[in-house]
């Protein structure tokens, strides 16, 4: 079925051409087939294909979302990298049988500052990437491991000591963070350390999912990119979140479950806006479920849509025939979308009733001016 977009009126011949085919059989249309059936609709409305909602469109539906997932793993699945050193770390060197140089970390610091934002007791990495020790002088360390700087450090330091035995190690991890945010417990920043940070482990960091919070629906921010992660269907199918690392800068948002609602109206019992269950999974069934099911007096069963799409992309329609038993198979397993709008027509003696409700009022003015005019 196609719904085009009304057209000024046009020639006798072209009503004539444009004209139902009385032979037409009446039960041309089948599940899952199309007609060129042509609606006339206002102008500003685009031609829209209706499809009908079977068993083998979910499956189809299912097998993409699983391969659009996979790919989406794929893309973000890195290979953990070491912890480098960066501004802000504060660094604990100790130079063995030489200890006069812990007097170069001062006794200003303190390991129990009173104030969060002190470093620790420690060297301190500037903003510009480089660290200053005694007769080693300034070396850049921004982008190295910890082995590297000691390396270095060694080295510059056999120019005033005999073998000296160097150990390079990390204070405060600070030059590193992941921003959490969203439906989380305890959302904001968490620090990178030199243990690789995978996604299940960064919402563990944040106290882990809040009750309102759409498990289905991730967004991480890499690289001034967004990238949608469902962890419910991933975890489904066997891909573990655990393959995702997190890059330092990198952003992971928990959208809130009534973000991603769906509408129910027309004849059912009580229209609502559907919310989707903390999986983030709501299905037709779901949606008609929650509203209260459909009106057995005024609903046509065999006219149930759901309409999908929003301004800057195509619209879809399917259609289900809801007086089968296996229409209810297919609404049980038919995953709604975000924003999706169900709708249920109502009979055709409903829509009698509501046209005679309208021209009531016109008809009993008409009479009663007449009566008064007699």
């Amino acid at each position: 079925m196609t719904i085009s977009p009304g057209k000024p009126e046009s020639t006798s011949s072209d009503q004539t051409g444009a004209s139902a085919d009385p032979a037409a059989p009446a039960g041309a249309e089948s599940a899952g087939q199309t007609t060129n059936q042509v609606v006339n609709v206002t102008a500003a409305t685009p031609e829209i294909s209706i499809t009908e909602l079977d068993l083998a469109l979910v499956k189809r539906y299912r097998a993409e979302r699983l391969k659009q997932q996979q790919s989406q793993v794929d893309l973000l699945s890195t290979v953990p990298q070491p912890y480098v050193i960066g501004a802000g770390d504060v660094l604990q060197i100790v130079v063995w049988d030489h200890p006069e140089f812990a007097a170069a970390i001062g006794g200003a610091q303190s390991q129990a500052s009173t104030r969060p934002g002190d470093p620790y007791a420690g060297f301190v990495v500037d903003q510009a990437g480089d660290l200053t020790f005694p007769y080693a002088g300034t070396l850049h360390v921004a982008g190295l491991r910890t082995e590297e700087v000691q390396r270095r450090l060694t080295s510059a330091l056999t120019r005033y000591f005999i073998k000296p035995q160097v150990t390079v190690r990390m204070a405060s991890y600070r030059a590193h963070e992941i921003y959490v945010d969203g439906e989380l417990r305890n959302p904001g920043i968490v620090a990178v350390n030199d243990v690789p940070m995978s996604l299940y482990e960064a919402i563990s960091r944040a106290g882990g999912f809040a009750d309102t919070a759409d498990q289905s629906h991730l967004v991480l921010v890499r690289g001034g990119q967004s990238h949608r992660l469902n962890l419910t269907q991933m975890v489904a199918s066997g891909l573990s979140p655990a393959r995702l690392y997190l890059k330092p800068g990198d952003m992971l948002r928990a959208v809130a479950r009534d973000e991603n609602d769906v509408y129910v109206m027309g004849e059912v019992n009580k229209p609502i806006s559907a919310i989707p269950r903390r999986t983030g999974r709501i299905t037709l069934a779901d949606a008609l479920a929650q509203a209260g099911s459909v009106n057995a007096s005024t609903a046509d069963a065999a006219q149930m849509f759901v309409i999908r799409g929003a301004l800057d992309g195509k619209p879809e329609v399917f259609h289900l025939d809801g007086r089968s038993p296996v229409a209810m198979l297919v609404a049980k397993e038919f995953d709604l979308k975000p924003k999706d709008v169900v709708y249920v027509d109502g009979n055709g003696l409903v829509r009698f009733n509501r046209v005679l409700t309208l021209l009531l009022p016109a008809i009993n003015a008409g009479m009663t001016a007449g009566m008064v005019a007699k």
